[in-house]
């Protein structure tokens, strides 16, 4: 599916979605049984740069195939696939009640214990009355409609895998004390204090988030936390808000040593002040993201992480305190910028020893453009705008 298409640009980028189906059809054709990433490799002359997007948008028809999705990621969360080869659950009713989850509303497919791709009837807000904790094999997909997780608390992956969060608005989370919570069908966990983070990953691992539009929670608006592993956070609009995104609980957390995370094509701002990410232990490929004016810092970063910055634009605000783009605290660790772009006096500061081994298995490979292609790569940010009476998405 895709955007609304209007002038002479759109007409030409239709025809080369286009194309690119076509082809990727007489490649499948000749190639039976062609995996999606290799037909993906062999495409990558069409790419428009953004690899996820290029895959998504070679679908025939998104509405009628959109575990087509599943197939389309890239770092080290590509292998999350949700809850593709599972049955469509339709949600209908946008209310919720944490102890009996009724048929029909978003609580009540997300704890069934088999693979269920999830879509929504029509616009709502859902305001949950206490996290929304997901289990694994699940896909949370808005396209089509216009979808908020507002006013309320937020959604948790706990102690799951292979989740993927798709083209929902997540904001003005809300602290919540706690309480009994349905986990599973039939049965109830009592749950702690959650701090009004748009999602929380933990002790979780192959989990996507991709396109979705973050902004004003009570805390973060993404946190991957307590040992959680291969995360994929790609092409979402993260604004106005304070502290983004957290990976790694805390300095003493040995539980994050090993965290691998890509965080590809995301546009941060207007508005946004600082942890974009804010980074512990662990490997993090920071690539192909556009910042805009943070107010504090971009990256930051202590327990020694590796932080990987490539083929960024960061555009810095006019304040003469935020040029500087990193913020470390204690031990530095590696951090490398390649091919970043800096505009308006943004400044990366390096250091360590350089290591630029990918830890990329040939699955979760992808390319890496340069910061000046950026823009063009990160358009379609966000939640996507799509109409059933089109056949790209």
């Amino acid at each position: 599916m895709a955007a609304s298409l209007s002038g002479k640009t759109s007409f030409l980028h239709l025809c080369s979605y286009c194309f690119f189906v076509f082809l990727s059809m007489q490649v499948e054709a000749i190639v039976p049984g062609l995996s999606s990433n290799r037909t993906r490799s062999l495409l990558q002359t069409l790419s428009t740069g953004n690899a996820i997007d290029d895959c998504r948008k070679s679908a025939v028809d998104w509405n009628s195939d959109r575990m087509h999705m599943a197939g389309c990621g890239i770092g080290f969360g590509s292998g999350a696939f949700g809850g593709a080869n599972g049955n469509y659950y339709t949600v209908t009713d946008p209310s919720d009640d944490p102890l009996n989850p009724q048929p029909g509303t978003l609580r009540y497919a997300v704890i069934q214990e088999e693979p269920v791709w999830i879509v929504f009837q029509s616009d709502m807000t859902i305001t949950l009355r206490n996290e929304l904790v997901v289990n694994s094999h699940k896909t949370l997909d808005g396209r089509g409609a216009s979808v908020h997780i507002a006013h309320g608390a937020c959604i948790t992956i706990f102690r799951a895998s292979r989740v993927i969060i798709h083209g929902l608005n997540i904001h003005h989370c809300v602290t919540t004390e706690g309480g009994w919570v349905a986990t599973k069908p039939g049965h109830l966990s009592h749950r702690g204090r959650a701090d009004g983070d748009g999602i929380r990953v933990f002790e979780s691992h192959h989990v996507w988030i991709d396109h979705n539009s973050f902004w004003e929670c009570h805390d973060g608006l993404v946190d991957v936390l307590h040992g959680s592993n291969f995360i994929t956070i790609s092409n979402n609009h993260f604004h106005d808000h304070d502290k983004v995104m957290l990976l790694g609980h805390a300095d003493e957390s040995e539980l994050d040593h090993d965290m691998k995370i890509t965080v590809v094509y995301n546009r941060f701002g207007p508005r946004c002040v600082q942890r974009m990410p804010r980074c512990r232990f662990g490997y993090f490929h920071v690539a192909n993201n556009d910042y805009h004016a943070w107010e504090m810092y971009a990256i930051g970063g202590s327990a020694h992480p590796t932080i990987i910055s490539q083929g960024n634009r960061f555009l810095a605000s006019d304040k003469r305190d935020a040029k500087e783009i990193t913020k470390r605290v204690g031990h530095a660790g590696d951090w490398i910028s390649i091919d970043d772009v800096f505009l308006n006096g943004a400044f990366f500061v390096e250091s360590g020893r350089g290591d630029l081994i990918s830890r990329y298995t040939p699955e979760q490979q992808f390319e890496v453009k340069s910061g000046s292609q950026v823009t063009a790569m990160t358009a379609e940010a966000g939640v996507l705008k799509c109409q059933s009476s089109l056949a790209t998405c």
